[in-house]
């Protein structure tokens, strides 16, 4: 089947799953209901679902995306963005926020802009630290250290929490759509000029993926761009943490899925991961309003269940390898 029709079925696939998702949860509705203009409807669909999946379709995309755009930067099919602390820092500011302000005075533009700060942060630490010529293997150990010091910073903020905040606290490193409104639907369309920017450095990428010198004599500017690539990747995941805290696995997985079953060029690669996460998060949304309704699981959760197994399984085939 031609790369067209498939991602044409991608579309339908996640269409379907974000219409399932308006009408399943604890009040059930079937599709006729959906488009009824009743009170209980507007209320539940207009209010509450319909944002809920918006904003599950866009940083699903911008994850997957922004994974697929490490992932190729580091040549290394088991990267994430997480892996250069930026998850961890922007964890931790939350964490720090609502610890120590959000008694004082609690906002979602505060939240949000305390995440997206730790998140930037962490990723200049991380260029910083791999120095004026930074080079894959510095950048990568000097995030993996980041993110493990942010990681015990907020497992630091869960012991001061009072007992009223722990909840929030564990809910923000968890990952959670249960708070999210047309407000953070609004904040999260600023990850649209992000992941048109890193589609539109699709061949650039293709041309890293040969190497440093390589990509030099074909007359790409090998630093600025891998910088580059990294910073929109930063400002896409930062801005899904401060709205719905951590999301494991999406940025890892749906990328390499996509190499493995479609194409490893970074212009079938970008877009399909894209749809392909959108859709992935959605559903992951379905079922943590589903599986133990009345309660709602942290999404974090339900993803981590998901591509935990996925995850074990690539690197069975790195260790032979197998990387496509």
């Amino acid at each position: 089947m031609k790369l067209w029709l498939w991602f044409g079925f991608l579309v339908f696939v996640w269409a379907l799953v974000f219409v399932l998702s308006l009408g399943s949860g604890y009040t059930e509705l079937n599709f006729a209901d959906i488009w009824r203009q009743d009170s209980l409807t507007q209320t539940v669909v207009g209010e509450v679902r319909l944002p809920r999946a918006l904003l599950a379709t866009l940083l699903g995309a911008g994850l997957a995306l922004a994974g697929g755009g490490i992932q190729g930067v580091f040549r290394n099919p088991l990267a994430d963005p997480a892996l250069i602390g930026i998850s961890g820092g922007a964890a931790l500011f939350a964490a720090i926020y609502i610890v120590f302000v959000s008694q004082i005075d609690f906002s979602l533009l505060g939240l949000s802009g305390s995440a997206f700060l730790g998140g930037l942060i962490a990723t200049l630490l991380v260029l910083v630290i791999g120095g004026r010529q930074p080079d894959l293997s510095t950048i990568l150990l000097a995030g993996i250290a980041i993110n493990a010091i942010c990681l015990a910073g907020v497992g630091l903020m869960s012991y001061l929490a009072p007992d009223q905040t722990l909840r929030s606290v564990s809910f923000w490193a968890l990952g959670s759509f249960n708070h999210v409104g047309w407000a953070e639907v609004t904040v999260g369309l600023l990850v649209i000029p992000a992941m048109i920017r890193l589609i539109s450095l699709s061949l650039v990428l293709d041309v890293l993926i040969l190497g440093d010198q390589e990509a030099a004599h074909l007359g790409v500017s090998v630093i600025p761009r891998r910088i580059e690539v990294i910073l929109w990747s930063a400002l896409i995941t930062g801005i899904s943490v401060s709205l719905v805290g951590i999301i494991a696995f999406v940025g890892l997985i749906v990328p390499h899925l996509v190499r493995m079953t479609f194409s490893a060029k970074h212009v079938v690669v970008l877009p399909f991961s894209a749809i392909i996460g959108g859709g992935l998060l959605v559903a992951a949304d379905l079922l943590s309003r589903s599986l133990l309704a009345p309660v709602e699981l942290p999404v974090g959760i339900v993803t981590t269940l998901l591509g935990a197994p996925v995850f074990v399984i690539l690197v069975a085939r790195w260790s032979k390898g197998l990387w496509l």
